[in-house]
């Protein structure tokens, strides 16, 4: 079996239990599928393995604490009207570029999605408070992840055995 074939089976049967943990179990810690498929795309993009699944998980995480920081900030620049909210992004995307210099946050794209998948859900959900959207995010990150290596050696084994 060629590589994408053995990737595109192992990660659409995967995309089916991870959707139906994250839309029944997982459920009730407002835990966010679409996180999740988010860390996991992620995963691939930092070249999969160990590597790329610390990457994800440690940038990912990262991400959402700025931007859970930078959506607090909004109300202390209050001063600033409309301009709070563009002002505390801008701060928050700075602070994740200059966080790059150190190495295992040197992955950007990936602090930023971590940044916006908690923005996300904070802007989405049903009256989710910056601090109360952290562990949900951070969680979804993490098992997200899990399922880009799980669908990586699930792919590797499918390859080997053709």
């Amino acid at each position: 079996m060629t590589l994408l074939f053995a990737l595109a089976v192992a990660i659409g049967l995967l995309a089916v239990v991870a959707t139906w943990l994250f839309l029944g179990p997982l459920a009730a810690f407002q835990m966010q599928v679409w996180q999740a498929f988010v860390a996991w795309a992620s995963f691939f993009h930092n070249g999969g393995k160990t590597d790329g699944l610390v990457k994800t998980v440690v940038c990912m995480s990262f991400g959402a604490l700025v931007g859970m920081g930078s959506v607090l900030l909004i109300g202390q620049l209050g001063m600033l009207g409309g301009l709070a909210a563009p002002v505390a992004v801008g701060l928050g995307a700075a602070l994740i570029v200059l966080a790059a210099h150190v190495p295992f946050l040197s992955t950007i794209p990936s602090s930023v999605y971590g940044f916006a998948s908690v923005a996300g859900l904070i802007l989405l959900g049903k009256d989710m408070t910056p601090t109360a959207a952290i562990l949900p995010t951070i969680l979804s990150i993490a098992v997200g992840a899990g399922f880009g290596w799980a669908s990586e050696q699930l792919a590797g084994k499918l390859t080997k055995s053709a």
